[in-house]
């Protein structure tokens, strides 16, 4: 082992250790107990479905090159060959990734992403770190080396299972986003996983936030610059060296949607697993029938699946949202809309997240790559709630009737495979 990484192997100790010792673990219904390599799975086998890995043949094949530039490397070139786009960067100051030892106030980590990869990059760190949703797998971690050399290359990393794959991802790998509490007399430094239905009060602790929500109720920009001043921020310029930052925002509608997203597709892929690990096409030897003594279990994960791409357990938002760096109207131009030009990618920004509260994650490789037993429960379950068949409270305060309506009418006309009992509704 040589002595740039063992340094990183230490790091990476240190930040689970810390994070695994200080977290305050949120309350799951359950984890994914099976193994990683049950023939259903194969998560450290291929062949593997994923974004990085097709750009990984493109340059192999020499139609993509990568170019180095200064104190950012590879990151603008990665950015663009991946498709993630400059606008979604958001910042964050806590100490909790594979390159902790350089992160902080005055050099944050950037993060980029979109429906299917997060890319993170650390000013004059060792790597640029993405982690590729795969359509099967989960979410499957790369590192890109930040040294120039004639054929960069994307490699495959097991390392960032040590705090990817935990309570906190459904004991899947999965995606992490904290809101930290810094060390201070009271206490050491703790942190909160965070999810759509954490209020907004809470949220993005150790993070830099631009844009904000009037009034300002969350912990982002916890930072001595800002001390005795406001911490409503347009950008960031002036609160540490930006040289080799591609931008000064961490837009807080792209936080917001990150947010989601994280949550939501661990969510999908705990389904995904849990289904394949009992498929007995996949098990050869399988007794006839043993897989109706699981199909509780597995119509359980569809609700959950169904609630959260629904939205029902959302922490309303406190006040009106303002985005300042572009994301939130790139991201809602992306569609697919209907015929009447609405989409489910539009940002309402006022009192919720999204102008009509269904995942845009229902268009995802992931989704469209559950097995298609554990498909069909997804769409018979969002069917029950949408149809208004399921009366419980919790899904007559979280949707309208406007709202199902709508719901149904832009699937319809936008989801490939939807079901045909998905009809208009009246009541």
């Amino acid at each position: 082992m040589g002595l740039r990484t063992f340094l990183l192997v230490s790091a990476w100790l240190v930040a689970c250790l810390v994070w695994a010792g200080t977290a305050t673990r949120a309350q799951r219904s359950g984890m994914f107990m099976g193994s990683a390599t049950d023939p259903g799975i194969a998560y450290f086998s291929g062949p593997f479905d994923n974004a990085v890995e097709r750009l990984n043949q493109r340059l192999d094949a020499g139609a993509v090159r990568l170019a180095f530039d200064g104190r950012s490397g590879y990151l603008r070139s990665a950015l663009d060959a991946i498709g993630l786009s400059i606008d979604s960067q958001v910042l964050v100051f806590s100490r909790a990734s594979l390159q902790r030892r350089l992160i902080g106030p005055a050099n944050p980590r950037a993060i980029f992403f979109n429906d299917y990869a997060a890319l993170g990059w650390v000013r004059d760190g060792d790597l640029i770190e993405v982690a590729a949703h795969d359509a099967t797998k989960g979410i499957v971690f790369y590192t890109l080396a930040q040294q120039e050399v004639e054929a960069p290359r994307f490699r495959r990393v097991t390392l960032c299972l040590g705090c990817h794959m935990n309570g906190e991802t459904l004991g899947v790998p999965g995606l992490l986003m904290f809101s930290s509490l810094p060390e201070s007399d009271q206490g050491p430094a703790s942190a909160t996983f965070m999810n759509h239905s954490m209020p907004v009060e809470r949220r993005f602790g150790g993070w830099f936030v631009t844009g904000g929500v009037t009034p300002l109720n969350h912990r982002g920009n916890g930072v001595a610059a800002l001390a005795g001043r406001s911490r409503a921020l347009t950008s960031t310029t002036g609160l540490y060296d930006a040289d080799a930052y591609l931008s000064n925002t961490s837009d807080i509608a792209a936080l917001l949607v990150l947010t989601h997203q994280a949550n939501t597709v661990n969510g999908m892929i705990r389904a995904g697993w849990e289904a394949r690990s009992i498929d007995p096409a996949l098990h050869p030897g399988t007794p006839p029938g043993s897989e109706v003594l699981h199909a509780p279990v597995l119509r359980a994960l569809a609700a959950d699946v169904v609630d959260s791409l629904l939205f029902i357990d959302e922490a309303p938002l406190a006040g009106r949202v303002q985005s300042a760096s572009g994301f939130a109207e790139r991201f809602a131009a992306v569609g697919p809309s209907d015929s009447k030009g609405r989409s489910l990618r539009q940002l309402d920004l006022t009192r919720r997240l999204m102008t009509y509260p269904c995942s845009y994650l229902i268009y995802s490789p992931v989704f469209d790559a559950l097995p298609a037993s554990m498909k069909t429960m997804i769409y018979e379950r969002l069917w029950q709630v949408l149809s208004g068949a399921d009366t419980d409270v919790r899904y007559q305060r979280a949707l309208t009737l406007a709202d199902r309506q709508a719901i149904v009418e832009i699937l319809s006309e936008t989801k490939p495979g939807l079901p045909d009992y998905f009809r208009p509704i009246t009541k």
